[in-house]
């Protein structure tokens, strides 16, 4: 995907977004009101040949390569109705595999939180909270879903996604 840039000329994170507690960590939260299709930016971050021992937090990248994002992008979280996404910038072209870039896909009000869709395979999959109607009980790519059981009944406690084969 090619992102548009939009909004004022030297916009920094700091102006546009802050981090705040939120029922699952910290969350990334809009200062200002965001128009649709706003480039926020590059996901600046250390880029490293393999995942570090702790990849909460990790972006795997077409190189095979992997983004350790620095903050405040990194505490953006999941929603299966989410409201940014991230893309490739592209030169010429040609998408530039190791700069990832956020971008709003809604109008997004002062005070919401950013939220972007995981997408993780299915044996990475961990039961979902976010709580939207379109909620897949299961933070995983939209297209394997149907590798993975039904999501527990509240109470059930969570499901065990199935072991890697």
């Amino acid at each position: 995907m090619r992102g548009k840039r939009g909004g004022r000329r030297g916009d920094t994170f700091g102006e546009l977004v802050r981090v705040a507690e939120t029922p699952v960590g910290r969350g990334v939260f809009a200062r200002r009101k965001l128009s649709a299709g706003r480039v926020l930016g590059e996901i600046l971050g250390e880029v490293l040949p393999i995942e570090p021992d702790d990849p909460s937090y990790c972006m795997e990248l077409p190189s095979g390569r992997v983004l350790e994002p620095a903050a405040p992008l990194r505490f953006l979280n999941h929603s299966c109705e989410p409201n940014c996404e991230l893309f490739y910038w592209e030169d010429d072209g040609v998408p530039q595999e190791d700069r990832l870039w956020l971008q709003t896909i809604r109008s997004i009000n002062a005070g919401e939180e950013l939220l972007i869709d995981y997408s993780w395979p299915s044996t990475a999959a961990i039961p979902c909270r976010c709580g939207t109607p379109a909620c897949r009980g299961w933070i995983v790519d939209p297209e394997e879903l149907h590798l993975l059981p039904p999501p527990a009944s509240a109470g059930d406690g969570p499901p065990s996604p199935p072991s890697p084969s």
